[in-house]
């Protein structure tokens, strides 16, 4: 929260950060490395001067047009209402946990859209307290789920249905990466946007967990697999 700074580029795949300030450079560094996140200088320019590279002003001024950041956020938000509502049906007739906890992921993570888009276009101390939001939610639900993963195992219930889990399972993983593509073309460096794509990628894995927990409940024909899963 500097008033010199302009804008704060975070590309987490490259483990980058592009400041836009109005500020010294060692004033920059000096920030970053009370981080201590062993950060390294990569070297600094006027962002309209010819000796930046192309990739560099490119990342410092990659912008997205509010609307199509909207339009990929609702698609993103419908996938992951619709993929609630079926994977927590059939997670209760099947008795899979692996897929109840699923459901309540991709619950949250429809909520964690729903405050994406509300913060669209808005300032960036909103975003952050929107994505911290997210973040609690989602701690919030998986205690829940744990609780119940524990009552499970304590009550030894038998096996669930793992044709039913191995269907749906893969059904949701390709409504999740249907869901990442969308939100690769409006992908930012701000807050909101970096949550969105975090718990996605983090349900791609899920859904896989889920589907390699029914092939061990059919094989076992246990519920063990299907509770890990769960937890």
């Amino acid at each position: 929260e500097v008033a010199e700074v302009d804008r704060v580029a975070v590309d987490l795949t490259r483990r980058q950060v592009v400041v836009e300030h109005r500020l010294g450079s060692d004033a920059v560094t000096a920030a970053l490395e009370s981080l201590d996140l062993d950060t390294e200088f990569l070297g600094s320019g006027d962002v309209d001067a010819g000796d930046v590279s192309s990739s560099e002003h490119d990342t410092t001024r990659e912008t997205v047009d509010p609307r199509r950041e909207r339009r990929g956020l609702w698609i993103a938000l419908a996938i992951n209402v619709a993929f609630f509502v079926g994977e927590m049906t059939f997670g209760v007739l099947s008795r899979s946990m692996g897929l109840i906890a699923d459901a309540v992921d991709m619950g949250a993570d429809a909520s964690v859209y729903a405050l994406s888009l509300v913060a669209v276009g808005t300032s960036v101390a909103r975003k952050k307290r929107l994505a911290r939001a997210s973040g609690y939610l989602q701690f919030g639900l998986a205690t829940a789920g744990l609780v119940e993963v524990l009552r499970r195992f304590a009550t030894d219930s038998g096996p669930p249905d793992s044709s039913t889990m191995v269907v749906v399972a893969s059904l949701a993983l390709v409504g999740n990466v249907t869901t990442l593509l969308v939100l690769h073309r409006i992908r930012t460096g701000e807050a909101h946007m970096q949550a969105s794509w975090i718990f996605t990628t983090n349900d791609v894995k899920a859904n896989a967990l889920v589907i390699v927990a029914a092939i061990a409940v059919g094989v076992t024909d246990s519920a063990v697999p299907d509770l890990v899963a769960g937890a």
